[in-house]
């Protein structure tokens, strides 16, 4: 971890590690959560697997909380690279409590933009999260866009989002604030910070998926999260017992598209960027 990807990190909210695992572990990493999202639904999944459904996020759920079941997800969660990098980015080992896959596959809604510790409720302190990516990820397939510095404002009040972009139906005004793509290439890590407003936008593309893997973990000197989240882990894999935090939850609850409730599909939320 370089200096100036700490100041970065302190100034924007979030930094980038260009190429932090390499191309054979992102095959491999591919290969293993599409065999396993092709072998059906699991008890954390947003919603169960539809092949024949329309919407293609419900083809393709994203997985969570892999790591409680699946040894590869529970290896990279505690990977000695993330570990390293978020030590130096957070000034303390920090509780891992968290795993989620999203597919994104082409023609699906992104997610409207949020703060990710209104669902996690770490306090005191914060969460974080490392995003990598498993394929490209640009403006075209729907990557991350982030808005620079917003990790210093308070967790803000949520409005309404549009389903017909979004699979979430709830995000944070932005008024004058505008985002920020950022484009990463496989086996890039995007750490950043709770506060940090950030979603993306649907993936327009006609072939190209937009996988990615992600680890949410608590700053070290929290000792309350959401429900949801226990138990923590320490780095090194062993658990902990935090208290539970009042509220919060998934990040992000499922919703229909307008378009399908329009056809007589109630819209629906249900547990769990």
């Amino acid at each position: 971890m370089s200096e100036s990807s700490k100041t970065q990190y302190d100034r924007d909210g979030y930094t980038v590690a260009r190429g932090l695992f390499t191309a054979t572990e992102v095959d491999e990493l591919r290969e293993h959560y599409m065999t396993l999202r092709q072998r059906g639904s699991y008890a954390d999944d947003v919603v169960g697997v539809d092949t024949r459904s329309r919407d293609p996020l419900k083809r393709y759920p994203r997985m969570a909380q892999m790591h409680r079941w699946d040894e590869t997800s529970l290896r990279w969660l505690l990977d000695t690279r993330l570990r390293r990098q978020l030590t130096n980015l957070l000034g303390a080992e920090p509780f891992a409590v968290q795993t989620m896959l999203y597919f994104k596959p082409p023609g699906s809604r992104g997610q409207a933009v949020h703060q990710d510790n209104f669902y996690l409720k770490a306090e005191p302190g914060t969460c974080a999260a490392a995003w990598m990516a498993l394929d490209r990820a640009d403006t075209e397939n729907g990557c991350l866009l982030v808005v620079p510095g917003s990790h210093r404002w308070p967790i803000l009040c949520t409005a309404k989002a549009d389903t017909a972009t979004s699979f979430t139906d709830v995000t944070v005004p932005l008024r004058s604030h505008t985002t920020v793509p950022v484009v990463l290439e496989p086996g890039d890590v995007l750490f950043f910070h709770g506060s940090l407003v950030h979603g993306s936008a649907p993936n327009v593309t006609p072939d190209r998926f937009r996988r990615a893997l992600i680890g949410h973990y608590v700053t070290g000197e929290a000792t309350r999260v959401a429900e949801y989240y226990h138990p923590a882990l320490r780095m090194d894999g062993t658990q902990l017992t935090l208290d539970v935090a009042e509220g919060g939850g998934p990040c992000g609850e499922w919703t229909d598209t307008g378009e399908l409730a329009l056809t007589g599909t109630q819209t629906i939320s249900r547990k769990h960027e």
